[in-house]
C-alpha cells in the first residue's frame, strides 16, 4: 500500500519540511539555479513495513501519517541502521510530537515594539507565499508551457510545508502583537485566520470551496510601504 497524498501533505505540512529530528531541523527542499526545486526529504516509518525492518513488530507497520516521520537522508540512515533499541518507536514519536508543536507554535513569542516592525515581518512571510503562487501555481508559467511537468508535485508540497506554516506564523504573530492593530485592521485580521484554517484544511484534503485571501488583509500591510 503507497502512502496517500493526504498522508503526505499531512507529514510535510506539519513537519514544515524540515528534518525532525531533534537539533538538526535541516531544510528538505533545494533550489538549483535553472532547475526545479527538488526534495531530499525522506518518510520514515517508525515502525517498519517488514516484521524483520527497524522497529518491525509482527503484524508489521502502515503507511499512514501516525506512522511516518519526515527525516534527512543522514540521520534516516543512522536511525534505522542504529543497534536495536537505541532508536524506539516512542523516541520517534516524541521527536515528531516536538517538531510539529515547535512548528505550529512559531511567531507566538515574537513581540514588536511598533507597527511597522511586525508589518515588515508579516510582509516578508505574504511575498514569499506570493512568490510560491507565481512560480509554481497553477496559473504559473511552468504549469502553462509543461502541464505534465513536476510543478505540480512541488507546488502540492510547498502549498503544505511552505504556504500553511507561513499562514500560521502570521496568525501568531499578530496574535502576539493585537495591541498594534485596531478597529478594521482587526476585522481584516480575523478574515485571515477564517481563511487560514480554511486553506489548510483545503491542502490536506480538497474542499468544495473556501474563504480565498481576503484583499483587505494584505492591504494593512501594504499601505506604509
Amino acid at each position: 500500500m503507497a502512502i496517500s497524498d493526504k498522508d503526505i501533505k499531512l507529514l510535510w505540512g506539519r513537519a514544515a519540511g524540515h528534518c525532525s529530528k531533534p537539533g538538526c531541523a535541516i531544510d528538505l527542499t533545494r533550489e538549483v539555479e535553472g532547475v526545479n526545486d527538488y526534495v531530499i526529504g525522506e518518510m520514515a516509518h517508525v515502525i517498519a513495513r517488514s516484521p524483520e525492518g527497524p522497529r518491525g513488530r509482527s503484524e508489521g507497520g502502515d503507511d499512514s501519517y501516525s506512522n511516518l516521520i519526515l527525516l534527512c537522508p543522514t540521520h534516516h540512515r543512522e536511525i534505522d541502521k542504529a543497534p536495536d533499541g537505541r532508536f524506539s518507536a516512542d523516541t520517534l514519536r516524541e521527536w515528531k510530537r516536538e517538531h510539529e508543536e515547535r512548528v505550529r507554535s512559531v511567531g507566538l513569542t515574537e513581540r514588536f515594539k511598533s507597527f511597522d516592525e511586525l508589518s515588515a515581518t508579516v510582509r516578508m512571510l505574504l511575498e514569499e507565499n506570493r512568490v510560491i503562487w507565481d512560480r509554481l501555481g497553477p496559473n504559473s508559467e511552468i504549469a502553462r508551457r509543461n502541464p505534465d511537468s513536476n510543478a505540480y508535485r512541488l507546488w502540492e508540497l510547498r502549498r503544505a510545508d511552505r504556504i500553511v506554516p507561513n499562514n500560521r506564523r502570521i496568525i501568531n504573530l499578530i496574535r502576539g502583537n493585537s495591541h498594534l492593530l485596531k478597529g478594521a485592521q482587526l476585522r481584516a485580521f480575523a478574515e485571515f485566520v477564517n481563511h487560514a484554517d480554511a486553506y489548510e484544511e483545503n491542502v490536506y484534503e480538497q474542499l468544495d470551496e473556501y474563504p480565498q485571501f481576503p484583499r483587505e488583509f494584505q492591504q494593512i500591510f501594504d499601505e506604509r510601504q
